[in-house]
Formats: structure tokens, sequence, C-alpha cells
């Protein structure tokens, strides 16, 4: 893996200082996008998954390329991974899936997320454990709002689990998710850690770029 990866470049300094304010705003208003059709039929057939498995079952955000969902499956064979990316090329790009216990989707996180809070209201389904690697940073400060900390989908993303992992080479954007946590009452620890075995494509390369790879984790 060649170690050529710029680090992120932003216009911001520090936790942006509208983060608090549109945090609030979403947390006292109801998201009414329309879901889409594709992520309605995807998380239908994950919940029919779930439910043959009878296991707990882990929550791969923005899975990309379905790496970091087959690593999850190597370290936690007792556990279903249901793994979401909105690419239908990344989600099959190379996909050989011989681990029994993976699914991987096709589906728009903005309405998957809601699907499935939803779905635990109902006690159809729980989330033992929720990853988040490498959310595209949208690093300009403009752009905030396109971060899942800003993002309208923000109260039911953080309902589904309490039990959050996430990992960047963007520090801020950790500090950040971590601002908006405590919003909600959630605690988090963030720190920067050695990278054994790399978890995503995108953690190879930051690593092999001598960048720092930050953790943030619930606590």
């Amino acid at each position: 893996m060649l170690g050529n990866s710029r680090s992120v470049q932003t216009n911001q300094i520090g936790i942006h200082e509208d983060l608090e304010k549109i945090v609030a705003r979403h947390l006292s208003s109801v998201f009414l996008k329309p879901i889409s059709a594709h992520t309605q039929g995807a998380f239908e057939q994950a919940l029919d998954f779930v439910q043959s498995k009878k296991q707990a079952v882990i929550l791969d955000a923005c899975c990309g390329v379905g790496d970091s969902s087959r690593n999850l499956a190597q370290l936690y064979p007792q556990h279903t991974i249901i793994g979401v990316d909105k690419s239908d090329e990344r989600i099959h790009k190379n996909r050989t899936e011989t681990d029994h216990n993976i699914i991987l989707l096709r589906a728009d996180l903005n309405d998957f997320y809601r699907l499935l809070a939803q779905a635990i209201k109902r006690n159809q389904i729980q989330i033992a454990q929720h990853k988040i690697y490498y959310p595209n940073p949208w690093p300009k400060s403009a752009h905030i709002k396109r971060r899942w900390h800003g993002a309208p989908v923000f109260p039911d993303l953080v309902s589904v689990c309490s039990n959050i992992e996430m990992r960047s080479n963007w520090l801020t954007y950790l500090e950040e998710f971590q601002f908006a946590l405590n919003l909600v009452g959630i605690k988090s620890q963030v720190k920067p850690i050695q990278v054994e075995h790399a978890m995503t494509p995108f953690e190879a390369k930051y690593n092999a770029s001598g960048q720092t790879i930050y953790q943030l984790l619930t606590v």
C-alpha cells in the first residue's frame, strides 16, 4: 500500500461555531425526507437476514467495499454484520462473500437509520455495536451539515445504538462528533491509536502515509 495520502485540508479552525445550534435544531424537529424505494427494500432484506440468524448485530455504516465488514465478521464470529454503503459499485467491488454472518447492502443511510430506529422501537431488531469508519469528512466549513453530526438524521443515528466506534484521520471530525454526542447525553473518549491490522483500505493508506489514526469510543 503506497503511503501517498494527503492529510485533510480544511478552512475550519476547531469545532464549527454553529454546531450546537445545528444539532439543537435537528433534535427539536422531525426529518421528513421520503424514504427511497431501494433503501426500503434493502432494509427489509437486512431485517429478514438478521431475524434468520438470531445473533447480536453489528452495524457497519459507510462500509465501502466491505473490507471492514469482513474484518468485523472475523473478529466477531458470533455476531451478524450489516454493512451499508450508498454506492452499488463499491458494495459489489471484488465481492467474494464467504462469511455466513455478513450482509452487504446498497442503501441511503439517511433513510436506513430512520427505518432502523423505527424497527428498534417495535422490538424487531437490536444493534449491539455501531461502527462508522472514515466517514467523508466534508472538510470545508460550509459543509458542516453534510457531516453526520450536522445532518438532520443525527438524532436517529445515535438512537440506534449507544455503543459507537468511529475512526478518522481528521481529529476535528471526531471532536465535533463527541461534542454532538455530549448534547444528547452520550459520553465518549477520543484518542490516537496504533493500527496493526487495517480495518479498511482508507485506514491502510492513511497508516502507510504516516498519518495519525484517531478513534472515538462511547463509554
